[in-house]
């Protein structure tokens, strides 16, 4: 069988792209960085060194056991106001202080209750603001209250929240609110232990306006009465990032006794059918990792503004509708999110530090479901395009953040990890376990290592113990303790890393090859077959820059200009930026306003503020799009314009 030239290269590319130095994140002062702490830990205590760095919390001190949320929506002011009472666990007999980590909230009042039962006026200080963790809360409690309760407001800006006017939904008549906790914007709508090391049961009471259907990572009632009222619990211990809120028009269709869609009502039904599959995939889990302990699956499909592809929220996945094209070619995000169930909320990475233990794993199962429901052919070319945007990163990233566990100081901004890392090359890192030691031995030690973490948050550290005791010394001779360091705390991509290979991707190479080189472009008997991974595949092998006459031949051929397939789009607008191909412009700015996910629109608007139209077109689509991004696209798109707006630096030779 004869594989692609792209992906017998690309081991050998990656472990050479370790070499490259230039920041895609800001890296942190060398003066800061300790080595990679070595020392063991137990399965309930984390190593110092593994803390989190990102969170104010002293969870060592005091710890919430238990969250109760009163809230009320406020679509006019595009606020949250209420409180929140935490029952604590004070585990260290000193302490007489609770740190919670805020974001721009404003605090009314706080009190904790004694042991009579009576609730007394606690004194209280909020810090001044950092850029990138937010304000400091400090709570004085010197009869160390086992309940304590915090009054609050939040801002119209909160980072954590998106508010849209009903002009910027799906059906125009209702305002919509949603939240994204992660990495740490929690703290932006709830004061509170913002760090994944913290695990809490919650319960909310909120209220909305009586057109609103408000939605909670929590016991949804896919009958609950839309009345303007809500209760909520949730009763499995969860992380502050898997906090979760949404309210509009939305309703309910079921796909399966445990599972179902939640959408705005001109949405659902083409959801549902997109999703079809979704209740095959807890099945097919469930035979390979053990028994699905959240009780029911929903998905909540959000407006195109939603920054991310999907969010694991307990319960309550949120969707983008980016993964909607009617062929459920992209419904991998529905199996990532749902495998999230097993790898990120039943074990859970411990800080920022370790989130390949989330992402990492996750991807890899998503793998495995793909490839148990859609055919190893698919699931092989998912993995290759994975591979290839890993390879493309690693040529501009920090060789410190190709790190699966980072150094203590290496990553400033949670929502700076490379991405690309995490997921991809934290799945790659577990398919080449799988192939050492077989899946007749690796599925049952994931398995187990499930069950055994199951509702903790563990540091890298435990990993790297549990494999080295259940797989390492069980099965001697597989695999050796410096080939799996190398995988875990070296940068690029061990010599040892299995390759993939798709033979459906040969037949793509050969055709893209056969008109660039000057022949005809494939024939439409053949075109016809390809699903999106192709389509991708086909545009990704192009070379840097075609000419107009090129790109109109193409687009003449294909529509690629103005398609609705997200995962098209954020290829080809990109190409033709680079070539100039402004016949693009127009459906580029189209695109540009209508979808808010960062991974569909920041290759484009990277593509164009590296020249001066191409800045100007940026920054005036910006100015329209701004009002329907979320705070997070917001950033991210402010910044790549700011950069391309700084002054060139001198060079060295000019100095």
């Amino acid at each position: 069988m004869r594989t692609s030239i792209l992906t017998v290269c690309l081991v050998a590319a990656l472990t050479a792209a370790a070499g490259c130095s230039r920041d895609a994140a800001p890296a942190a002062d060398a003066s800061k960085t300790t080595a990679t702490p070595e020392a063991k830990v137990t399965d309930t205590a984390v190593a110092a060194a593994d803390r989190d760095e990102h969170s104010y919390a002293q969870p060592d001190l005091v710890r919430i056991d238990d969250l109760a949320l009163l809230l009320a929506v406020d679509f006019a002011s595009k606020t949250l106001t209420g409180s929140a009472t935490y029952t604590l666990a004070w585990t260290d007999p000193k302490a007489n202080q609770l740190v919670l980590d805020t974001r721009d909230l404003k605090i009314e009042k706080i009190v904790g209750e004694r042991d009579d039962g009576k609730w007394v006026d606690l004194k209280y200080s909020l810090a001044d603001a950092d850029k990138t963790l937010g304000s400091k809360l400090t709570i004085e409690a010197p009869d160390r209250n086992k309940r304590i309760r915090v009054s609050y407001a939040t801002s119209p800006s909160a980072s954590g929240l998106q508010w849209l006017e009903p002009s910027m939904t799906q059906g125009k008549k209702t305002p919509f609110m949603f939240s994204q906790s992660q990495q740490i914007h929690a703290r932006s709508w709830v004061p509170l232990q913002d760090t994944p090391s913290v695990r809490f049961t919650y319960t909310a009471h909120v209220t909305a306006p009586k057109d609103a259907m408000v939605l909670m990572s929590a016991d949804n009632d896919p009958k609950a009465a839309r009345d303007g009222d809500y209760e909520f619990k949730m009763p499995q211990k969860i992380p502050s990032y898997l906090l979760a809120i949404a309210a509009g028009d939305l309703v309910f269709q079921p796909i399966s006794n445990r599972s179902g869609v939640w959408a705005e009502p001109g949405m659902v039904k083409k959801a549902a059918t997109e999703f079809v599959d979704t209740e095959k995939m807890m099945e097919t889990t469930e035979k390979l990792y053990g028994p699905y302990r959240w009780e029911r699956y929903d998905i909540l499909v959000l407006p195109p503004s939603f920054p991310y592809g999907g969010m694991e929220n307990p319960r309550l996945t949120f969707a983008t509708p980016t993964v909607i094209v009617g062929d459920k070619s992209l419904v991998s995000l529905v199996a990532h999110e749902l495998a999230h169930s097993w790898s990120g909320n039943l074990v859970t990475f411990s800080s920022s530090k370790d989130a390949w233990l989330n992402e990492g794993f996750t991807s890899y199962v998503e793998n495995r479901i793909v490839e148990a429901l859609y055919g190893k052919e698919r699931s092989d070319m998912e993995s290759v395009i994975g591979r290839n945007e890993l390879a493309a990163e690693f040529k501009t990233i920090d060789p410190k953040l190709q790190a699966l566990a980072l150094k203590p100081g290496v990553l400033k901004d949670p929502d700076e990890a490379s991405s690309a890392t995490v997921y991809t090359k934290g799945a790659w890192f577990l398919q080449f376990l799988e192939q050492r030691y077989g899946r007749e031995v690796f599925d049952p030690f994931l398995r187990d290592y499930f069950n055994h973490f199951a509702f903790q948050s563990i540091a890298t550290t435990q990993f790297v113990d549990y494999a080295k005791a259940n797989l390492l010394a069980k099965h001697p001779g597989k695999v050796s303790e410096a080939e799996l360091d190398e995988w875990i705390y070296g940068s690029g991509i061990p010599k040892s890393a299995p390759a993939t290979v798709s033979p459906r991707f040969d037949a793509v190479d050969a055709a893209r090859k056969t008109w660039v080189d000057g022949g005809a472009l494939p024939d439409k008997a053949l075109t016809a077959k390809w699903t999106t991974q192709e389509w991708v595949h086909f545009i990704e092998g192009m070379p840097e820059k075609l000419s107009v006459d090129q790109l109109g031949a193409l687009d003449a051929a294909y529509k690629f200009t103005g398609t609705p397939n997200g995962e098209i789009a954020q290829r080809w607008y990109p190409l033709t930026v680079r070539s100039g191909y402004h016949q693009a412009d127009q459906a580029i700015a189209a695109f540009l306003t209508t979808i808010g996910r960062r991974k569909l629109i920041m290759p484009t608007y990277g593509e164009l503020v590296k020249t001066p139209e191409g800045l100007k077109l940026a920054e005036d689509t910006f100015a329209k799009a701004k009002p329907g991004y979320h705070p997070i696209t917001t950033g991210s798109v402010e910044a790549v314009i700011a950069k391309a707006k700084e002054p060139a630096q001198p060079s060295a030779a000019g100095q």
